[in-house]
């Protein structure tokens, strides 16, 4: 196993999160900013892509190119929803409810194979007496022929649901469980998506417990799952975990700041992963691993 080296390819920014990239340049947040970067490897330059994303945290791309986010904002205004950010400049609204109440602070988000939407909607913070559901869970959007979508609740034993995987074969649903404080679940969750779109039990992959857990993730092309963990206040450290499917760490990567927040394959052969952290910066390490293309 050969050590990663990572590369400072832009930033400071306030905290970065969210990164996405379109088969050219990489998008990714700022949350504090509440707007949305992009960054062109070909020259290097990184500018603004969209301000006003109230607090904008997960990107995502379909499969036509079309970007999608959560708007994690919970202050005066928008927010607490699941958008597409049109061409014009306009958002469309995915989610912004469930039954009626809105949604905790939307945080990351990833289309299946068959263009469904899933979500996960926790609420870190302090700040709480606002909320108007009482779980914390992972959704799922369907779209329908009519450009509306159906929503559908996932998951009932979440708590601070994270980064969220699926697979390419539509079996397996990857949570980052990851609650704070003492007694609180931080794990890698992996549930059994049964054939009628439902969720079996959990298994636990891996526990993170009493240090800081998974933040956001992604896979390769081995189905292999790249994540996100860890601080400077415990552990092992900031770190990247690559996970076989069943749970077993196959490698660690120090990363050389605090935080790491998320990550994501790019680059003309996907070889190069790109990750946030909780500092501002924006990093990239060319890897012997490949990303998965679905």
């Amino acid at each position: 196993m050969s050590e990663w080296q990572f590369e400072i390819v832009a930033g400071p920014f306030g905290f970065t999160e969210g990164p996405a990239w379109d088969g050219e340049t990489l998008f990714f947040s700022d949350i504090p900013s509440s707007r949305i970067l992009r960054y062109d490897p070909r020259t290097g330059e990184t500018g603004v892509h969209r301000e006003g994303t109230s607090e904008g945290n997960g990107l995502t791309l379909d499969a036509q190119g079309q970007l999608y986010g959560c708007q994690g904002g919970t202050g005066p205004g928008e927010g607490r929803r699941v958008v597409r950010y049109e061409p014009d400049g306009s958002v469309t609204v995915i989610a912004d409810r469930f039954e009626g109440r809105r949604l905790n602070s939307p945080n990351d988000l990833v289309f299946d194979a068959r263009g469904r939407l899933w979500f996960t909607d926790p609420r870190y913070g302090d700040v709480r007496d606002d909320m108007e559901l009482e779980h914390e869970s992972v959704f799922r959007a369907d779209p329908q022929p009519d450009g509306s979508w159906t929503l559908h609740r996932m998951t009932r034993d979440t708590t601070r649901p994270n980064g969220l995987l699926v697979t390419p074969d539509l079996r397996w649903l990857y949570v980052a469980q990851s609650e704070y404080g003492l007694d609180r679940k931080r794990e890698l969750r992996a549930y059994p998506i049964r054939e009628d779109g439902t969720l079996g039990e959990h298994s636990v992959l891996h526990n993170f417990y009493p240090h800081r857990g998974i933040d956001g993730m992604t896979l390769d092309s081995e189905g292999n799952i790249i994540a996100t963990a860890g601080w400077q206040e415990s552990g092992p450290g900031p770190m990247l975990y690559v996970f076989a499917p069943n749970g077993r760490v196959l490698e660690t990567h120090p990363v050389p700041f605090d935080r790491p927040t998320n990550c994501t394959w790019g680059g003309p052969d996907l070889s190069t992963l790109y990750v946030t952290v909780a500092t501002g910066h924006l990093l990239a390490v060319r890897t012997e691993r490949r990303g998965c293309m679905a």
